[in-house]
């Protein structure tokens, strides 16, 4: 059977589909709890979130699904500390957002800006909730994290960009491994070396992932559609998750204008720093185009994100949505559905059609 996977077995799971986790607010309890009273695994993106906001969505979750579910957090939330920042290097980001500030009638962030949620306070909080799977992105999680984790019953997840990441996460003892090629919308999770240096595709990391660890594999990056979990299962992943295509669901909490966006004729995506100071995958319109346009200054994460926060929620109150920052697989011209159920129940019919 073609959904009896070491994926599906490790995490009782019905389905080989999981839905990618969203940070920066665009996870829901809705589109989450939906995928796993499916059978496939649902998962929210705890990113940012206080340690009374992690313990109030897992207890939510759990009141929405007798199934498994994912909560998922970064374990580097920040590349340089708050107070490194230098006020001129502030000065210099502000002003090449000047223009978009001033044609959208917003402010920048007042100087110090403020650090992240801090990853130690977070994963405590998680752990404490006991959700059944905990995954995470940007690094390997500590070992006496991992430790608590097995002895709270928690099954755990790490995410991989290339080979030698997958080792890591191998070595460090996590239940399963996602290999996100670089098809994939959002943040690009690299950790060991720099994201630009670790873009390789969903079709060839996949194969060389499962052939070098123990643990089951899940495959993400450019996958909408029966035809993408079936080609993704025959490579040896055990399991397809999909971050676009939920995302462009009724269900999740993507601004209206976000999902009508995904869902229209796709005007590409490109990668780029100038969103949140991370590498990410986003439709290219013209926010995405001007940050991207050199010589523009600009900080490390997090606080690059904060000076471009109120030029998005301006543009998302005003209805332009040209400058508004959009994350998005390359594979958001597979859209076609607009509620949670009939994009799985495709997923899975469809799968099951091209394994025949």
């Amino acid at each position: 059977m073609w959904n009896d996977t070491a994926f599906t077995r490790r995490f009782d799971l019905r389905y080989p589909i999981v839905q990618g986790p969203f940070g920066g607010g665009l996870s829901s309890i809705d589109l989450a709890s939906t995928v796993s009273n499916a059978g496939g695994l649902g998962s929210f993106g705890l990113q940012g979130m206080t340690p009374a906001k992690i313990r109030a969505v897992i207890a939510e979750l759990r009141g929405r699904t007798a199934s498994p579910f994912n909560v998922n957090l970064w374990v580097s939330t920040e590349d340089a500390p708050a107070s490194s920042i230098a006020r001129a290097d502030y000065d210099a980001a502000v002003a090449a957002l000047a223009p978009l500030y001033a044609e959208l009638g917003a402010e920048p962030p007042p100087f110090p800006l403020k650090p992240d949620a801090d990853f130690e306070a977070q994963v405590d909080a998680a752990i404490e909730a006991r959700p059944p799977i905990l995954s995470f992105i940007f690094g390997v999680p500590p070992a006496a994290v991992l430790d608590r984790c097995r002895s709270s019953g928690i099954r755990t997840v790490g995410t991989a960009t290339t080979v030698d990441e997958a080792r890591a996460l191998d070595d460090a003892g996590v239940d399963a491994i996602v290999a996100t090629g670089s098809e994939a919308g959002g943040h690009r999770p690299s950790f060991l070396r720099s994201a630009e240096a670790s873009l390789t595709g969903t079709i060839a990391l996949v194969p060389q992932v499962v052939d070098v660890v123990r643990v089951p594999v899940a495959a993400a990056g450019g996958i909408a559609d029966g035809r993408g979990v079936a080609a993704i299962l025959a490579l040896g992943a055990g399991a397809a998750q999909i971050g676009t295509a939920f995302l462009a669901c009724d269900e999740s909490n993507a601004h209206p204008g976000h999902r009508a966006a995904l869902r229209a004729p796709s005007p590409g995506t490109m990668l780029t720093r100038g969103f949140t100071g991370r590498l990410g995958r986003a439709l290219r319109n013209r926010l995405a185009d001007t940050v991207a346009s050199p010589p523009l200054a600009r900080l490390p994460y997090p606080f690059q994100g904060q000076l471009v926060a109120p030029i998005k929620q301006a543009a998302l109150a005003s209805g332009r949505f040209d400058l508004a920052p959009f994350w998005s697989g390359q594979s958001a011209s597979l859209v076609r559905y607009t509620r949670a159920a009939q994009l799985f129940a495709a997923l899975v019919h469809d799968t099951a059609q091209f394994q025949n």
